[in-house]
């Protein structure tokens, strides 16, 4: 169950600052933004990060099922605050759902699940990803210009907690493939040394010997190797 009591905005900041990220992922970020911006900016009743990835959007944390259904809604009619604010990365307030002129249909549809105002602030990520602090309220005239200016201000540390938390996690994606990579190698330099002493040949040789056994057997070049490998490591009669 989220803590919904009520958070000063600098202790807010500060924690968004603090996120470990060696402790979580990315979604673990979202949730945490999420569930901020909810406690943080005053009248709010939910929250939720849209997400752009080419030409898909999705809605990445969220506080309760009302606020996925109304992005939801944007995200199959193709437009929508949320939607506009990813894409230009403007802050768009709608203070009262009943005079709203820019989205009605968007409107009509928030007002019958009993949203009458919101705000969706633009999330500068990364250059292959935008997104957007959706805020929603049940009351009209929920969000002054105080709560606007709060609501982008916390989005600017958000943002800058998603893009350490993207990098991290390339950063961390791309660290693993090198382990494996190396891991590999060395399989592959074992193998080769099994064969050059078993058939007296060369490192060329006895590379496309291991290239034959792969492409004869389909089998990836690092198996064929750690089969040979595995082979020598048993003892006589095991």
């Amino acid at each position: 169950m989220n803590d919904r009591r009520p958070l000063d905005p600098t202790d807010a900041f500060a924690e968004l600052g603090r996120i470990k990220l060696s402790e979580t992922d990315v979604d673990g970020v979202l949730n945490r933004i999420a569930q901020l911006a909810q406690r943080t900016i005053p009248g709010t009743d939910e929250v939720s990060v849209t997400l752009v990835r080419g030409k898909g959007a999705y809605t990445a944390a969220f506080t309760g099922d009302l606020a996925v259904a109304l992005d939801e809604s944007q995200y199959k009619k193709g437009h929508g605050p949320c939607l506009d604010a990813s894409t230009s990365g403007d802050s768009l307030s709608l203070p009262d759902m009943a005079t709203e002129s820019r989205w009605p249909d968007w409107a009509a549809r928030a007002r019958e699940a009993g949203v009458n105002s919101s705000l969706s602030i633009g999330l500068p990520i990364h250059e292959t990803v935008s997104g957007a602090l959706n805020v929603y309220a049940l009351k009209p005239d929920t969000f002054d210009d105080d709560a606007i200016i709060l609501a982008q201000t916390f989005a600017g540390y958000a943002a800058v907690a998603l893009a350490n938390a993207h990098l991290y996690d390339v950063t961390a994606t791309l660290a693993q493939h090198m382990q494996a990579a190396m891991e590999s190698r060395a399989v592959i330099e074992q193998a080769k040394g099994i064969i050059m002493g078993e058939r007296r040949c060369t490192a060329d040789e006895a590379f496309r010997i291991m290239s034959k056994l792969s492409q004869d057997s389909n089998r990836k070049l690092r198996d064929v190797a750690a089969a040979l490998v595995a082979r020598a490591q048993q003892t006589p009669g095991s």
